[in-house]
């Protein structure tokens, strides 16, 4: 093969790690969000992915809604979804473990679960994507739009969330709480609250990025096991807690899980994913941006 083609082939990976990243990276926020807040990883992360896909398909193929009407209904209800969680298993437990929050994420995950593929079925769901499925062409290599929608909404997604962490009362009450809860209750900040808004803002994540890649994935009652882990792994890898080495470890895992899919085999590609989270892990615990979040006190 000449040296264009294998270009075009290198250019064709990259893209693909990228759309792969970018959910990743969303995937990653909303478990940093609800660490941060609690302490805890929320293993229902991933369900909140399937379900904004999910309604997502149902709103706008089966109604079918305008796509804007649909979006903002799709992530309400998502809201809802992460709300309720909050409020009927994680708010009534008096003095929690941590490891007891966890286990009650996971009960819910598998709930979640089951009442989506009662309510949706086993089978595949398909969706429109936003902006047609032509391809575009780029140095020999293409792209979907449906890609740039992806990137776009991490890109808005993140712009977002740095504004609210850094410029509003409550995001600095929320970045408060989770550098010391208790010294935040003697300033009357009402950590509860938070927590309940940190679930709702993490489901927000999961909706979103369930409804940009169920065009490109189809989405199904049990992708949110492995969707959850990858994003977990992001977290992790990025140091957990740091959005902003989410962000960049999700990316990170997306391109080399494509470049092992293109080069090696398709068939290596999670393992690939999961070697690196057990490097991590052993050399550096903390993740990768781990001591840079200790020194600028879990900064977004």
């Amino acid at each position: 093969m000449d040296s264009g083609g294998q270009f075009s082939d290198f250019l064709q990976f990259l893209f693909m790690g990228i759309q792969r990243g970018c959910i990743y990276a969303m995937v990653a926020m909303g478990f940093n969000i609800i660490y941060n807040a609690t302490g805890i990883i929320n293993f229902a992360q991933g369900e909140f992915v399937v379900l904004g896909g999910l309604m997502m398909v149902t709103l706008t193929m089966v109604l079918p809604l305008p796509l804007p009407v649909a979006f903002m209904l799709t992530a309400a209800f998502v809201m809802a979804v992460g709300v309720l969680m909050e409020r009927a298993t994680i708010n009534p437990v008096k003095n929690p473990s941590v490891l007891r929050l966890i286990i009650i994420t996971i009960a819910v995950s598998i709930l979640i679960k089951g009442l989506a593929m009662l309510f949706w079925g086993k089978e595949s769901r398909h969706m429109r994507h936003f902006s047609g499925e032509e391809s575009l062409h780029v140095l020999g290599a293409t792209i979907l739009p449906q890609t740039l929608w992806i990137i776009g909404a991490l890109v808005l997604t993140v712009g977002l969330f740095v504004y609210f962490f850094n410029y509003t009362m409550t995001g600095k009450s929320m970045r408060a709480c989770a550098i010391n809860r208790d010294a935040a209750r003697l300033a009357g900040i009402n950590d509860r609250n938070l927590i309940m808004l940190s679930f709702a803002l993490s489901a927000a994540i999961g909706a979103i990025a369930g409804i940009i890649i169920t065009p490109v994935i189809q989405m199904d009652y049990g992708r949110g096991a492995l969707l959850g882990l990858k994003g977990f792994g992001a977290a992790v890898v990025g140091g957990l807690g740091n959005s902003f080495g989410a962000v960049a470890a999700g990316l990170i895992l997306g391109v080399i899980e494509a470049m092992a899919a293109g080069y090696i085999s398709s068939h290596y590609m999670d393992a690939v994913a999961l070697l690196i989270l057990l490097i991590v892990l052993f050399v550096r615990p903390s993740g990768i941006f781990g001591d840079r979040e200790a020194a600028r006190f879990k900064e977004f």
